[in-house]
């Protein structure tokens, strides 16, 4: 049975932190990341808050990026010694991902993680804490959504966990966090919601309930994310909206394999230096976006969808390809501005690890959970395909 899902409310615009006093209960954990949160003062002005509602408050900091699942074990075991009856998570998607897993640790410290990666398999949750997300990206949208992406680092794969039960109760959404991110992580969070609003109007799983928030969002990024990028303040305000739209539609729509893809290749590279061995989730997105674009359009239903996109983006085309094509080509512009490269051998991944690695990459993306939701069908011979033309920039004809 169809099913839409949001947080019971959500509170947006500046100074909306101080809806914390209005909380009720006894204990709060605070689960938040590195030091930006210390550092510019928000996690001293929420714990405040939620002391001024008389709450005693405990902190699990250190979150890295990409959460392990040793993180987010020792997360919940540390939950449980606290007892906490609130959780609030505050940073980006990372400590909010790990947070929402932890809950579920502490809830059920018996569950087994390989039980939590089936989609839509979790325990009945809030038997103990209630969930409140504050995120300082704006991209993830994980404080409305009903997914975690948790990294198992010995295996090199990222699990994207599913279940409307982790659905934050409250999510709050102050611009003055996004304030705070570089240009780097704007655009790379940026690219992330473009891509998640792109693939939940294209899924087929969207619906008359998640397309105008799709399109909304797709129309607020490519109107934002260039000036947010530049640091402009009232497009930085915009996009933290605008990335929430997205999440609202993807958490209910689902998304594609530009995820799947996303998910299998961000942590699974071992050659180079960090920072190109490592693929950020949203410049992988960014990456992989125009070629899954092309490769779903031999499905009419989703050709005709992305020529919706293009047409309510004002882009010219006398068909329906070429609105695709100009859809791409829009995309590719946007990563021009934001140096973010067209291939991953311009990204700088290693061609001899690539290759080797490419079988289980392209199997493992298959069973991703978002694949299901995709508009074309894949398996891993034609996955493997689309992965290579992704590495040389070579044509799409899958």
């Amino acid at each position: 049975m169809p099913r839409f899902t949001l947080p019971r409310d959500i509170y947006f615009g500046e100074n909306s932190l101080k809806i914390l006093k209005t909380l009720r209960g006894k204990r709060a954990v605070i689960v938040t990341g590195g030091s930006s949160m210390k550092r510019f003062g928000f996690l001293d002005e929420v714990e405040g808050y939620l002391r001024d509602a008389g709450m005693e408050t405990f902190i699990i900091d250190g979150v890295e990026p990409d959460p392990s699942v040793d993180t987010v074990l020792r997360g919940g075991r540390r939950m449980a010694e606290f007892e906490p009856d609130w959780i609030v998570a505050i940073g980006g998607g990372s400590p909010i991902d790990a947070a929402k897993a932890m809950w579920t640790f502490y809830e059920y410290p018996d569950v087994g993680f390989d039980e939590l990666c089936k989609p839509f398999n979790f325990p009945e949750l809030r038997k103990k804490a209630r969930f409140c997300a504050i995120p300082s990206t704006s991209g993830t949208a994980t404080e409305v959504t009903a997914f975690s992406v948790i990294t198992d680092y010995a295996k090199g794969i990222k699990y994207p966990l599913a279940d409307f039960n982790i659905t934050p109760d409250l999510a709050i959404l102050d611009p003055a966090l996004a304030f705070t991110m570089p240009p780097a992580l704007t655009a790379y969070t940026g690219m992330d919601a473009l891509t998640h609003a792109t693939e939940a109007y294209v899924s087929k799983c969207a619906t008359a309930f998640s397309d105008p928030l799709a399109m909304k969002a797709i129309e607020m990024v490519t109107t934002n994310l260039p000036q947010s990028y530049l640091g402009d303040r009232h497009a930085r305000a915009e996009m933290h909206i605008a990335q929430c739209l997205a999440g609202m539609a993807f958490s209910n729509a689902l998304l594609g394999i530009v995820h799947s893809m996303a998910h299998k290749t961000g942590a699974v590279f071992s050659k180079g230096s960090m920072e190109k061995r490592h693929l950020t989730h949203g410049c992988a997105n960014a990456i992989y976006l125009p070629y899954v674009i092309r490769y779903n359009s031999v499905e009419n239903s989703a050709l005709n969808r992305y020529a919706d996109i293009a047409r309510m983006l004002g882009l010219s085309g006398g068909s329906t390809e070429a609105l695709m094509l100009a859809l791409c080509r829009r995309i590719d512009s946007l990563n021009d501005i934001f140096s973010i490269p067209h291939t991953l051998r311009e990204y700088g991944i290693d061609e001899g690890e690539f290759l080797e690695k490419l079988p289980a990459i392209a199997e493992n993306a298959v069973g991703d959970a978002c694949t299901g939701s995709n508009p074309r069908p894949i398996d891993s011979e034609k996955m493997a395909e689309l992965f290579k033309c992704c590495y040389y920039g070579t044509p799409v004809n899958l």
